[in-house]
């Protein structure tokens, strides 16, 4: 893990094209971010944890906000994703659809292209349903986790976590 302009970057992500990634912000291995056709700005203090892939369509940028937790091999292929959401692990955000503020995606959904998810909203299934609003404890637990990340990636970068490959 590696720090760079107050980003960690682990060395086994790919980053490319027109990415602006905020303070405090923490790039996990084997993610993939690619700004090649259209831009990419990831806000302050969002995950993005292994094995993620953030890409666009042509000529649609992808703006993600502040303090997002994005986990474990989703794939986010939309246009917004609003502050302090969570996208859970294996879910896919297809393309031009627009992720509300405090928002959680359940693990493995499919939020189809164009939907529009209301802020506060939780959603899953194949393709994603509206389940339930979100509660103001799990508002809270995804500002923890994404709190969590942001120290761990820290530890990783002063070494409390040796690499052994």
């Amino acid at each position: 893990m590696k720090k760079i302009n107050d980003v960690y970057i682990h060395e086994d992500s790919h980053i490319s094209g027109d990415v602006t990634l905020g303070k405090n912000t923490n790039i996990w291995p084997f993610v993939s971010i690619r700004g090649d056709v259209a831009a990419i700005t990831v806000g302050e203090g969002t995950s993005v944890q292994d094995q993620v892939t953030l890409h666009c369509r042509f000529d649609v940028p992808l703006s993600i906000g502040n303090n997002v937790v994005i986990g474990h091999q989703a794939c986010v292929h939309c246009a917004e994703v609003g502050d302090g959401t969570l996208i859970g692990i294996g879910s896919k955000i297809l393309d031009n659809a627009v992720i509300g503020k405090n928002c959680l995606i359940a693990a493995g959904a499919v939020i189809r292209p164009g939907t529009v998810v209301p802020d506060g909203t939780m959603m899953a299934g194949v393709p994603a349903k509206v389940i339930r609003d979100v509660t103001t404890e799990e508002i809270a637990d995804i500002q923890d986790i994404a709190r969590r990340y942001l120290q761990l990636s820290e530890d990783h970068m002063n070494g409390k976590y040796p690499d052994y490959s």
